[in-house]
């Protein structure tokens, strides 16, 4: 079972997908993502996907054709979209995680690097 939520905003359209992206769910998103393409940026967001088969990685390759950008923040999806040479957000998270750390998470982009002795 798949849940798709579209958030579509002025510059960004987001594709929040959870649980299994595989067969005829994973069509019907392609048929949403074309129809909604055109407006701007596209990021999709794999956080709660646990399971992706052959069509949908055929999707995946489609919404990276569109110029997709994925959010990917475990190793099982980070694999799959380095596998289809898709284009992943940095830190594997939404632009939005990564300007704004929550509760002072130092994680983010701005986090200091350790010194080497």
């Amino acid at each position: 079972m798949l849940r798709v939520e579209i958030c579509d905003s002025a510059e960004t359209l987001t594709l929040r997908l959870e649980g299994r992206f595989a067969g005829d769910d994973a069509e019907h998103t392609r048929t949403l993502a074309a129809r909604f393409a055109a407006r701007g940026k596209l990021l999709v967001d794999l956080t709660e996907v646990v399971f992706i088969d052959a069509v949908g990685e055929e999707v995946l390759s489609f919404l990276g054709q569109l110029g997709g950008e994925f959010v990917t923040p475990n190793s099982y999806v980070l694999d799959v979209c380095e596998r289809l040479n898709l284009r992943v957000a940095p830190n594997g998270s939404s632009h939005l995680s990564a300007e704004s750390p929550a509760n002072g998470d130092q994680s983010g982009p701005n986090r200091s690097k350790p010194r080497k002795r």
